[in-house]
């Protein structure tokens, strides 16, 4: 893998694995002092230590699996016994229906029925919450499993979103290791797996199968292998919205290694990026032409996203990088711009810190680029978290791993509100 702040400074035409010279050194030295003690005799012992780019990563998967899984089932079974009313309530009253709350009701009527040709509306003609606004991969291969798990959808939903859970953290350990080495990569899959909202990782929701794009797509980024961006980006692209900011960390890349190179640079990559770039862009944009096709209403997409909105804010023209102030303004009135303000210029603050940077062009752009499109479009409330997990790269930085005891402390908290998570999200809101 391309380490990514050797990036700048190796040969441009080197492929990743061969430029990447912290990432030899670090196979050089073997595993960081961070790793478990199963994890480290997998990555010294002959031909296991070859697949410890699995290993490793899938037995921190594993462990946070057993724990949120029992968080789960735990809070289940007292909402159970006690009779408290899930905040989206399932008629089957299983464990998978628990785990399918909220936005898996939506995937199941795509699973079962498609997408309405005609977008629901109330008595005043205004568009009520429906289908339009959940893309079709993960119904899609929830229904495809369906016959293995005996029709069920919440067990399909689940099957998929634990695989890729499984997929994601594998790829995110190979990113991180890739731009630092495997002691951090471990450590911030940790953080990862083990984060407030860690337990998203095995529900009904398609946070898994699109992390495990868009990090499969950044990877390929940092190994420039180019043509690979390009389908895993537009698969991400109908998976959740987001997938636009492989599109501009592509476009960044290309002026990057063009200033650096001038006319070393080979055309074949240029055209490479070029073309994936514009090909997830187009992807990422497509849905709404969906949607306005489908349904015969122009503002379909967009009229249909609003309307989750009205909960919080009223009815609202949409305007790009207005909703965080909208939603400020609207509780907290002028404390909330200056809050918005503050939020913002610490957020500028915190991306350009040397131990982000040192992360790299990639990554940086990346996660920049998809935080910039939360605030030019997101009306912040309580799926803000659930929707900051594609920025886990960061992970990898001084500010969470850059010690043991920082990562300790980071991890203990995130363990610590996973199950706080669980109750204010399944019971008294909606993730």
């Amino acid at each position: 893998m391309t380490d990514l702040a050797e990036t700048t400074r190796a040969s441009p035409h080197r492929h990743g694995r061969d430029a990447a010279g912290a990432s030899t050194r670090n196979r050089r030295r073997g595993p960081g002092p961070g790793l478990p003690t199963r994890a480290r005799r997998v990555l010294t012992d002959g031909r296991e230590g070859r697949h410890s780019g699995w290993t490793t990563p899938l037995l921190v998967w594993l462990a946070s699996r057993v724990v949120s899984t029992v968080l789960l089932l735990t809070v289940w079974l007292l909402a159970t016994a006690n009779g408290w009313r899930f905040a989206s309530y399932r008629r089957e009253g299983t464990f998978t229906a628990f785990l399918g709350s909220w936005d898996a009701s939506f995937y199941r009527t795509i699973a079962e029925h498609g997408y309405p040709t005609t977008l629901p509306t109330d008595a005043a003609g205004h568009v009520l919450p429906n289908p339009w606004a959940f893309l079709p991969v993960f119904p899609a291969l929830a229904r495809a499993v369906l016959p293995v798990v005996g029709g069920s959808f919440w067990a399909a939903g689940v099957l998929v979103a634990t695989l890729a859970g499984a997929g994601t953290c594998v790829v995110l350990w190979r990113l991180v290791r890739a731009v630092s080495d495997e002691r951090r990569a471990t450590r911030a899959t940790a953080l990862f797996a083990f984060a407030p909202t860690g337990f998203l990782l095995q529900v009904a929701y398609a946070e898994s199968t699109f992390l495990l794009l868009l990090f499969g797509g950044l990877l390929a980024l940092v190994r420039r292998r180019y043509w690979l961006v390009l389908p895993l980006g537009v698969v991400a692209a109908f998976t959740k919205p987001g997938a636009l900011a492989l599109a501009v960390a592509l476009a960044v890349h290309l002026v990057v290694r063009i200033v650096q190179e001038r006319r070393a640079m080979p055309v074949r990559d240029a055209v490479a990026i070029v073309v994936a770039g514009l090909g997830i862009a187009a992807a990422g944009l497509a849905w709404p032409v969906v949607a306005s096709t489908v349904t015969g209403q122009p503002d379909a997409y967009l009229e249909t996203e609003l309307s989750w909105w009205t909960g919080f804010v009223g009815r609202q023209h949409f305007a790009p990088l207005t909703p965080w102030f909208t939603m400020a303004s609207t509780w907290l009135g002028p404390f909330g711009v200056v809050l918005v303000v503050v939020v913002l210029a610490g957020a500028v603050w915190f991306w350009t810190r040397r131990g982000v940077r040192a992360l790299g062009v990639d990554v940086v752009a990346f996660t920049a680029s998809y935080a910039l499109y939360l605030v030019a479009v997101f009306l912040p409330q309580q799926s803000l978290p659930r929707l900051l997990m594609p920025t886990a790269p960061l992970l990898g930085s001084d500010a969470f791993t850059g010690t043991r005891r920082r990562t300790m402390s980071w991890l203990v908290v995130g363990v610590c509100l996973q199950p706080v998570a669980i109750v204010l999200l399944w019971f008294l809101g909606y993730p």
